[in-house]
């Protein structure tokens, strides 16, 4: 990697880059002297208001249930054909389905596409799923910088 640089990414090329979803990962805080519980995740984005929409997963044995009210931290990433991306997100999780149905954030929640994966031990319909949208506390990006930007 040496040689490599980056630069931070404006508001436009981190929406740009974000588009209106994919995957990332979602690390819940877990303590000073302890590893973070981090899960891959589908996401929608809503640039205009720069929220991210996630719809969690909790089926009966899952430590979601336990962490889901800490802190978190949110990284999607990927190499592009410009090199590479990074946007890394900061904040705490809203719980969307507890929402006033006429609230701004329910309202954006059903504007935006979150993609599905079916990655479950047993089919979607026996699972339990919550929405929550994540209003960055601190939202930065950085790409790769090569010489002519």
């Amino acid at each position: 990697m040496e040689g490599i640089r980056w630069v931070q990414m404006s508001e436009g090329e981190m929406n740009e880059f974000l588009g209106n979803g994919g995957t990332g990962t979602l690390s819940f805080a877990d303590g000073i002297d302890a590893s973070p519980f981090s899960i891959p995740v589908s996401y929608g984005y809503d640039a205009d208001a720069e929220n991210f929409y996630f719809r969690l997963a909790f089926p009966p044995e899952s430590e979601k249930a336990v962490v889901v009210d800490r802190p978190v931290t949110f990284v999607v990433h990927d190499r592009t054909e410009e090199g590479w991306r990074s946007v890394v997100t900061k904040g705490r999780l809203e719980a969307v389905s507890d929402m006033p149905y006429d609230s701004s954030a329910v309202q954006a929640m059903w504007a935006i596409e979150i993609p599905e994966v079916d990655i479950f031990d047993r089919p979607p319909e026996e699972v339990v799923f919550r929405q929550y949208r994540l209003a960055p506390e601190k939202l930065t990006g950085r790409k790769e910088f090569r010489g002519s930007e």
